[in-house]
């Protein structure tokens, strides 16, 4: 299920348009659970330097021009 009535952050939209999984996402960036968790569906959170360094390197693998801005109020 790829956001279907879930409530969902930015990146948690841009997540599902690439039709990847929470799992997917945690086990390629080494995030826990719980965090990729939040980082999915609460649009007021905004992780640690570290964590947002180790998303956007998923992130560039499907969208090179991607910005931390495009998925995190700084």
């Amino acid at each position: 299920m790829f956001g279907f009535g879930k409530k969902r952050s930015k990146f948690g939209k841009w997540l599902d348009r690439q039709r990847m999984t929470q799992e997917e996402l945690r086990e390629a960036a080494k995030i826990g659970r719980n965090t990729a968790s939040r980082v999915c569906s609460d649009p007021e959170y905004t992780p640690s330097a570290s964590t947002i360094k180790k998303l956007m390197k998923v992130v560039r693998r499907v969208d090179p021009n991607a910005k931390v801005d495009d998925f995190f109020d700084m």
